[in-house]
């Protein structure tokens, strides 16, 4: 056949070509024959894949045939069957079909479906007394099957993507599979089908809003090459030369698969821009936001607090909160709160952050009617008292406090919590600076502090303004059930918090930011040359060498500062002694001793200084230890051989080179 299909005859006889005579053959070839050509050529007539869109291309010799695949068809599979539309801008649309033969037990359903919705009706097989035995829809995205009352067929992986997916359904002996893309999904054992002439194919939905609605409503989506075996149901354009079951009714469907301009409803908040995919959008948020459509506003990245708050994310980042300390000094410091009228949550903890000094005071308190909570610092252990009552049972009260000190002036975390927060009571547990090994336990059960919730005074700071027993020291911001009590209002923020639930500041003035504690070390408390050292609300002294006492005021060691500058020192009494170095003296051995003062050297002698005394550098004349002994006359006798010298008035002989010594000298010269 040709490549359209018409009859063609193509052959080779060698035996009467080869008794032609060479010089007839060419005369003959050009005369006589037409479309004939010498030998026997082939031409593979699938090299030039001419079978489009995935088609399988076969050689027929002269010509070839493609095996198209679903939902192509044509000579090369370049026809699309026609998708349908369903639910156009959200509308509701369904078609019915008539089948007018006999199809017995075993059935098969096959279509192309694509869809973003998660729920929706894709197809019903009724009987001719409209009595549905086979249902096909979405759950979840995930398609699911039932026929007549037995056990449901669910995919395996939801197919709400967007994408294109090929589903099918087969029951064969009473037994019914799924499948989608090929891979089966799972099967179920249950009553024979059989579909006769007369029953209805309804698809997208029912007549009836009701009964569709039972199986996710009407399906929003496309759906293409849907077939009954291998009879097709074609929405428009009908083919006379293809088989297919009648269209019987057909509403709100639409040729092709457009999506809906999803961009038109403005989806995107805060000045997202929105961009339209099919039956979905995007939103390019600005940098404050995120979230599908903008809707989560990064606050924090607005700085919306006031220095030197933090600025916190909350309440599944519906709003902000600003997190600082507050200095609380005495009465009219204390802080007054109230619950919004939206707090819906159950208040089952109490949190803060505390930096104090004073062993007596109140941090927290609010009652209502029977109920009440005090947290106190008493003796310098913290302290939580808690009254409250849930529903009809009796008023419990619970007693709680640390296990050490927390007025030492550094910050401590402390946490207090239901053990058993979902029940309607349960025992309180302290955990004090994260140390759950040494958390308290209250021997007693409480209920939860909801009393809190609505329509009570909530203080911070003392019992109430101007009542005494008020805190002095420093708080972090105090959380009750993760709500904070802000010491912010509205009007010191630069944004409006839109968390729905909140406890509002009702304090006339505003809250003391910052942790500072009196200036303890202005003017210096430390005296002897002790340096102070500030340690929130007082202060400690860092003595000098010999000085003691909380002010450096108390002498402990007189020789500590080592006063003897060339001596040694030893203490006596409340002062000390210097036992000086040789050549010094003073009282701290400072001074250095002048040898030569008042000195005896005569004569006109040169006083010269030793370590501990003095020497004389007498004159030319002048002899002896102080200089004071002159000196006598000197001879000299003898030749340049032979000389001899006498001192001190001594008479040199030159006979016999010898001195004749004066009274008072002796010795040879």
């Amino acid at each position: 056949r040709t490549k359209h299909g018409e009859a063609a005859f193509s052959f080779y006889a060698p035996q009467i070509w080869n008794k032609i005579p060479e010089n007839c053959k060419t005369e003959w070839l050009s005369d006589s024959a037409v479309n004939v050509s010498p030998g026997c050529s082939h031409r593979d007539r699938c090299r030039n894949e001419p079978c489009q869109n995935g088609g399988r291309c076969e050689n027929l010799w002269q010509s070839y045939q493609c095996q198209c695949t679903r939902p192509y068809e044509g000579h090369d599979c370049e026809e699309e069957h026609v998708t349908a539309r369903f639910g156009n801008e959200d509308s509701h649309s369904f078609a019915a079909f008539a089948i007018h033969d006999d199809l017995g037990q075993n059935l098969s359903v096959s279509l192309f479906l694509r869809t973003r919705r998660r729920n929706g009706l894709l197809l019903v097989l009724s009987n001719s007394s409209s009595s549905p035995y086979l249902h096909m829809w979405l759950e979840g995205g995930r398609v699911k099957v039932r026929l007549r009352n037995s056990e449901s067929v669910r995919a395996q992986r939801a197919i709400h993507d967007g994408e294109v997916h090929f589903v099918t359904v087969e029951v064969l002996d009473g037994r019914m599979s799924l499948y989608v893309a090929g891979q089966k999904q799972g099967d179920v054992e249950g009553r024979t089908v059989d579909v006769n002439a007369g029953d209805v194919v309804f698809v997208g939905g029912l007549p009836e809003k009701s009964s569709t609605s039972e199986f996710g409503g009407f399906f929003k989506g496309c759906i293409q090459d849907l077939r009954i075996g291998d009879t097709r149901l074609q929405f428009f354009g009908l083919d006379t030369s293809l088989t297919s079951y009648p269209l019987e009714q057909i509403e709100n469907v639409i040729q092709g698969c457009p999506g809906d301009n999803a961009c038109s409803r403005n989806p995107c908040l805060n000045g997202g821009i929105c961009f339209s995919g099919w039956d979905d959008f995007t939103c390019t948020c600005p940098s404050s936001t995120a979230g599908r459509r903008c809707d989560e506003v990064k606050w924090c990245e607005l700085s919306p607090c006031p220095t030197p708050a933090e600025c916190k994310m909350v309440q599944q980042q519906q709003g902000y909160e600003c997190y600082s300390n507050a200095t609380f000094l005495n009465d009219s410091t204390v802080m007054t709160y109230r619950g919004n009228g939206h707090i819906f949550q159950n208040i089952t903890s109490l949190s803060l952050n505390l930096r104090s000094r004073k062993r007596n005071a109140a941090i927290l308190h609010a009652e209502k009617g029977s109920s009440f909570i005090t947290v106190s610092v008493q003796d310098g252990l913290l302290f939580m008292e808690l009254q409250s009552s849930s529903g009809e049972e009796r008023v419990s009260t619970v007693s709680l406090s640390s296990r050490r000190s927390i007025t030492d002036g550094e910050w401590h975390a402390v946490h207090l919590f239901m053990t058993a927060p979902w029940a309607p009571s349960s025992r309180w547990t302290l955990v004090l600076d994260d140390e759950i090994e040494e958390a308290s336990l209250s021997k007693s059960q409480g209920s939860n502090l909801n009393f809190l919730r609505e329509g009570v005074d909530i203080y911070l700071g003392g019992l109430a303004p101007f009542t005494g027993w008020s805190l002095a020291g420093c708080l972090g911001t105090v959380e009750l059930g993760g709500i904070a009590l802000p010491y912010f209002s509205s009007s010191e923020v630069n944004l409006p918090r839109l968390q729905i639930e909140q406890f509002i500041q009702k304090s006339p003035n505003s809250a003391l930011p910052g942790c500072r504690g009196a200036s303890v070390c202005e003017p210096s408390p430390c005296v002897n040359g002790g340096q102070c050292q500030d340690l929130f609300n007082t202060y400690n002294c860092t003595c000098a060498e010999g000085w003691a006492g909380r002010r450096c005021d108390v002498l402990i060691d007189t020789c500590a500062s080592n006063p003897c500058l060339h001596g040694n020192c030893s203490i006596n009494g409340l002062s000390y002694e210097c036992t000086c170095e040789v050549g010094y003296t003073g009282v701290d051995c400072e001074e250095q001793v002048d040898v030569c003062k008042n000195h005896l050297c005569a004569n006109g002698a040169t006083c010269l200084h030793g370590p501990d005394k003095y020497a004389c550098l007498c004159a030319e004349n002048y002899t002896g230890p102080l200089c004071s002994i002159p000196k006598l006359p000197v001879s000299v006798c003898g030749d340049e051989v032979r000389n001899y010298t006498c001192f001190n008035g001594g008479n040199c002989t030159d006979r016999e080179l010898s001195c004749d010594c004066p009274a008072g000298f002796i010795g040879h010269r």
